[in-house]
C-alpha cells in the first residue's frame, strides 16, 4: 500500500488529521486530473503539483488555513481540499490556484492530501485508494525532497517574486542589496560548489519566508 504520513496540526482538533502521499514520475496526472475534474467523491483531495512547492512548512500552512476555514464554516471554494490548493495562492481567484499548483495533465511530482473530515477517512483508508489510484514512485515528504522537486523560477513566477534580495545566479552566488555578488573578494570561503550549496539552501529559505508572507496577507483580506 502507498505510504502515507499523517500529520496531527497544532491548534486544530486531533480528528481533523492530515495524511500526506508525495510521488514523483508519476505516471497517470491525465486521469487523476479527470477525476477530480469531475467531482468524484472519493477523488476528493487535494491534488498539489509539487514542483510549485518550497518546503513542507509551504504546503502545511496553506492546510492549516484551508481546516481552519473549513472548522469556521469560511470556505470560499467548494470543499477544504480545494481550499487547500486556494490558500497557496496569494489571492483568492481559486480558478487562478487550481491552474498555478494544481494538478495538471503534464504534472511528474505529485503532494497528495487528504484531510479526515469523517471517521471513516483514516490513514489506511487514503492509503488503500492511492495504491489503486496513483501511478508513481513513492518518496519521503520532506524539505529536502521537496527541494529536489521545487522549480524555483516558476515559484518566484507564481508568487511575482522575480529579481527579489538573495536571488542566486546561474552559478549559485547571491546578490548584496548593493549588487555585489556574495562569494567574492573576503567573502570567498570553501570550493565554488560549497558556495553553490550554501547559496541554494539560503536562497530557499529566503524563499519560503516570502511565500509564507504573500500567503498571510491574502488570508488577512
Amino acid at each position: 500500500m502507498a505510504s502515507v504520513q499523517t500529520i496531527n496540526l497544532t491548534h486544530l482538533p486531533p480528528d481533523l488529521a492530515v495524511h500526506i502521499a508525495l510521488y514523483t514520475d508519476l505516471q497517470n496526472a491525465p486521469f487523476l486530473r479527470d477525476q477530480l475534474l469531475q467531482g468524484n467523491p472519493a477523488s476528493e483531495y487535494a491534488l498539489i503539483d509539487a514542483s510549485v512547492i518550497v518546503s513542507t512548512t509551504h504546503v502545511l500552512a496553506a492546510v492549516f488555513r484551508a481546516a481552519n476555514d473549513y472548522q469556521n464554516g469560511r470556505l470560499k471554494s467548494r470543499n477544504v481540499h480545494s481550499e487547500i490548493v486556494l490558500s497557496l495562492g496569494a489571492n483568492n481567484n481559486i480558478a487562478q490556484s487550481l491552474r498555478a499548483f494544481g494538478i495538471t495533465a503534464t504534472t511528474t511530482h505529485l503532494l497528495a492530501i487528504k484531510l479526515s473530515t469523517n471517521p471513516s477517512i483514516t490513514a489506511s483508508t487514503v492509503s488503500e485508494h492511492l495504491t489503486t489510484s496513483v501511478e508513481g514512485t513513492e518518496v519521503d515528504f520532506s524539505d529536502a525532497t521537496l527541494a529536489e522537486m521545487a522549480d524555483v523560477g516558476k515559484i518566484r513566477k507564481l508568487y511575482k517574486l522575480s529579481g527579489v534580495v538573495g536571488e542566486a545566479d546561474a552559478k549559485g552566488k547571491r546578490r548584496r542589496k548593493d549588487g555585489s555578488e556574495e562569494g567574492s573578494g573576503v567573502d570567498v570561503v570553501g570550493s565554488e560548489a560549497g558556495n553553490a550549496g550554501n547559496g541554494a539552501e539560503e536562497e530557499r529559505k529566503e524563499l519560503e519566508v516570502a511565500v509564507l508572507g504573500l500567503m498571510a496577507l491574502r488570508g488577512a483580506v
